[in-house]
């Protein structure tokens, strides 16, 4: 009998249609969609042998393990984060497997979200389509301080983006972050306060851990100017919870333009954010794109078929 794998929270059963998944007859691979909706996850859950877990949409604990009593293996697209207990995972005898992801997606979303705010491209399209002409006028980039908070794959990239539109690039981050921002011959602000202070756009790109956690303070957002746009496309949990929107409200930073949040997924038209005319919301599509999920779940799948060809030298955990 096939060894199922379980590919759950995949909103737009975008695995369905990953050929690689579906022609090896040792595996049967099913796509759940959110779980919180779906009539068939405890069913799925309570045949699945494997999990392919898509980023941190699916929350792993001890409650949910109970759920999942066949389950083996956990195989994370990407790097583990704080969404699997690994504790209860080990206690369970689940073993967990780590893929591997890429930078480009999330940044060209990223620079995607800039240039759509700026010249303020929604709110200008959906005036067309409902029979008003240039409704709005945005401002370019060229020229403008572009603000790098963390300074990894993701936001390395966004900075050559941003040197190519004539921008000027300052980093603020960790010492290495300073440092090879630095060697690269980008600004490194003498402080946090002058950092946030001299941004016209800002854009987030540090990694959720305990020290990054809430780091971003209602201090360092009264800093920014009254123009500036403040992007996020990293982690919702980076802010200090509540701070951005009442930032926002009162108007430093003038804009925002998010693909994050701190409850995902979001249904409901009256969140406050999507209420917000100076905010551009987008439903976490930063790494959700054709070649980014093949590279994601190629490379899950392989973890997962390695485990059951009996290789554990991959197991994180157990």
């Amino acid at each position: 009998m096939a060894i199922t794998i379980l590919i759950p929270d995949d909103y737009q059963f975008a695995t369905a249609h990953l050929d690689f998944l579906h022609q090896n007859a040792r595996f049967h691979c099913v796509a759940l969609g959110d779980m919180s909706k779906d009539p068939q996850t405890e069913k799925q859950l309570a045949d699945a042998e494997a999990l392919i877990l898509i980023r941190e949409r699916t929350v792993v604990d001890a409650a949910f393990l109970r759920r999942a009593p066949n389950l083996k293996v956990i195989s994370q697209t990407g790097k583990l984060a704080r969404n699997v207990d690994i504790t209860a995972c080990t206690q369970a005898g689940v073993a967990i497997v780590e893929g591997s992801g890429s930078p480009i997606a999330p940044a060209e979303l990223t620079w995607l979200l800039i240039m759509a705010s700026r010249r303020k491209l929604i709110p200008s399209v959906n005036a067309m389509a409902a029979g008003r002409w240039q409704t709005d006028i945005g401002s370019a980039v060229n020229n403008q301080t572009l603000g790098i908070l963390g300074y990894g794959k993701i936001g390395k990239r966004v900075a050559t983006y941003a040197t190519a539109f004539g921008m000027n690039v300052q980093v603020w981050g960790s010492k290495r972050a300073q440092e090879e921002a630095r060697s690269a011959g980008l600004h490194v602000p003498v402080s946090r306060e002058q950092f946030f202070a001299s941004c016209d756009v800002l854009t987030v790109h540090q990694r959720l851990v305990a020290e990054t956690e809430g780091n971003i303070t209602p201090a360092d957002l009264s800093l920014m100017k009254t123009d500036a746009l403040f992007v996020n496309t990293s982690r919702a949990e980076l802010v200090r919870e509540g701070a951005l929107y009442d930032a926002l409200i009162q108007g430093r930073p003038g804009f925002a333009a998010l693909d994050v949040y701190e409850h995902e997924p979001i249904y409901d038209p009256n969140n406050p954010f999507l209420k917000l005319p100076n905010v551009l919301c987008t439903p976490h599509l930063g790494y959700v794109e054709k070649e980014s999920y093949a590279l994601y779940f190629r490379a899950a799948f392989d973890n997962v078929v390695r485990f059951f060809d009996g290789d554990t030298t991959h197991v994180i955990n157990i």
